[in-house]
């Protein structure tokens, strides 16, 4: 079997976008059977607003409506994530410019926005924090079909 591949999801501070994509996206791979191609899926913050704070409870009660488990204290991204997961995907070109700017030389990690792998085209998460629940569950589908994309770029997912 090849390596396994590790994952970090990427907003700003890493209480709504991001802890909702770890938590879709391990939710996907648990169902789909795929646990063991993957070492680590986890989320961070391009900023340290939130450090050890729980999730926006918007973006927990959204996911919990879809029976998508949470469970993430906020952290921020770290120099050492460039070499220690093989894929950094971010929400917004904020975050994509962030990472680029931090990210150390000769670094593994591909940076990439995980809206690149929506089937539908949205490219970019929007931040709902200062919005209503609508945006939480918009942004709950998009993390969903790009999941799902990124499982398919992967050649884990038919």
């Amino acid at each position: 079997m090849p390596e396994k591949i590790s994952v970090l999801f990427v907003c700003l501070g890493n209480i709504c976008r991001s802890p909702m994509a770890e938590a879709v996206f391990a939710s996907t791979v648990k169902q789909q059977g795929l646990e063991s191609a993957f070492a680590k899926i986890d989320s961070a913050g391009t900023a340290g607003y939130h450090v050890g704070d729980a999730p926006d409870s918007r973006s927990v009660a959204t996911c919990k409506a879809h029976n998508v488990p949470v469970n993430h204290r906020g952290q921020k991204v770290k120099s050492t994530d460039f070499s220690t997961f093989d894929y950094i995907l971010c929400m917004d070109d904020s975050n994509l410019s962030n990472l680029r700017n931090i990210q150390p030389k000769g670094t593994k990690a591909v940076v990439k926005l995980f809206g690149e792998f929506d089937p539908e085209g949205e490219r970019i998460i929007e931040d709902p924090y200062y919005g209503g629940n609508e945006g939480f569950e918009h942004n709950f589908q998009q993390v969903v079909r790009a999941s799902h994309g990124f499982l398919k770029a992967l050649g884990l997912e038919k």
